[in-house]
Order: structure tokens, then sequence, then C-alpha cells
């Protein structure tokens, strides 16, 4: 269970997280133009699961985003973090989270996207590993959840190559950009579950 301190704006984060392929760190001002063109380049690749596909129209909105981003990093409301190519930090790959669910009791959700020419390389199940880790051994998370919209199979397989399990298909639950109603797939881990395979 998580030991909270007792303001929650302390409670422990990082300043980046290093794999073999991924680097993982907060967002900064100067990540503007970066997430701005890796948005609008991949813009119909996230259309249809991403809200914010038709965001980021230009620099300052983009800087606007990561300034609320920010605040929220320092309220422990939202861990919005960047991804960047670890041999080549100048090189941004896209966006993952930790969206905390309740603090008290350690439950949170990691979210991730990717801009096109990212996909199939292994970046982001090195981040959500490299994520899920912090959440157990440093947050003392009791549950890590990842969801994802039933029909987005590269989404899916992700918590699946890491033993997450499948708890729930919430049927029609949520509207997607195309104004159908989808089905959104909810995977987990729990701490019991990463002892029994320590």
């Amino acid at each position: 269970m998580l030991i909270m301190p007792a303001y929650r704006t302390l409670i422990p984060l990082f300043d980046e997280l290093r794999g073999e392929r991924v680097l993982v760190r907060p967002y900064r001002e100067s990540d503007a133009p970066a997430l701005q063109q890796a948005v609008a380049e991949s813009r119909e690749h996230l259309r249809p699961w991403m809200p914010f596909y038709n965001a980021h129209q230009t620099v300052e909105e983009s800087r606007d985003w990561i300034i609320h981003q920010m605040a929220q990093w320092l309220l422990r409301e939202v861990v919005s973090l960047s991804m960047w190519d670890a041999a080549d930090p100048d090189r941004y790959l896209g966006g993952i989270g930790i969206h905390p669910h309740d603090w008290e009791i350690g439950s949170c959700e990691i979210g991730y996207w990717l801009r096109a020419f990212a996909e199939g390389h292994g970046y982001v199940t090195e981040a959500v590993t490299m994520l899920t880790d912090f959440c157990f051994n440093e947050l003392h998370a009791c549950r890590v959840e990842i969801r994802c919209d039933e029909r987005n199979l590269r989404r899916a397989v992700v918590p699946r190559r890491l033993g997450f399990v499948q708890d729930a298909c919430l049927r029609s639950d949520l509207r997607a950009n195309d104004g159908s109603l989808r089905n959104t797939l909810v995977f987990s881990l729990i701490s019991s579950d990463r002892e029994v395979k320590a």
C-alpha cells in the first residue's frame, strides 16, 4: 500500500527514467515544437483512438498544454511524461503518463501514445515496464491499470505482453472519435501478481 506523505505534492517522482531504447521524462516548455510536429504528422494515425487527435494545431497550443501538464505534475494530479529515443535524445517518440485513480490505496492507470513512425520498435513496452516498476517499487502501488478501445489491437498487445490480466470488457462505455459507442478493455496488475512472478 502507498505510504502517503503528509502532503500529496511531496509524493516522490523522478527527473527521468532511462531504458535501453527509450528515455521517459517530464515535459518541458521547450518540447512544444517536437510535440506539435509529432501530432501533426500522426494526426490520421491517431484519429481513431486519441481524443486529442485534432489538438496541437500550433506550437503555442502545445506549449500551453505542456504548461498545464507541468502544473498537474506539481499537484500530483496527473504525471504526464514524454518519451524520447535513448540513442537520440532530440527524437521525440510520443507521450505516456500515470493517471492516479486513488493515491491513498495506490491505484493508477498508465496511458500512452506513439507517433506513427515509432510504432513496432518496442518503445512503449519498455516505457510501460519502467513506469510499472516505478509505480510498484517506489510508489508502493497496489494496482496498475491499462485501458484501451477493444478495436485498438496494437495498444492491447502491450499489457498482454507484460502479463497484465484482462479484468473486463466494458461494453458501450465511451464514445469513440467517430461518434460510435466503443467497448473498453481493462487490464491490470496488482502487487500480488508481481510477488507470484518474483
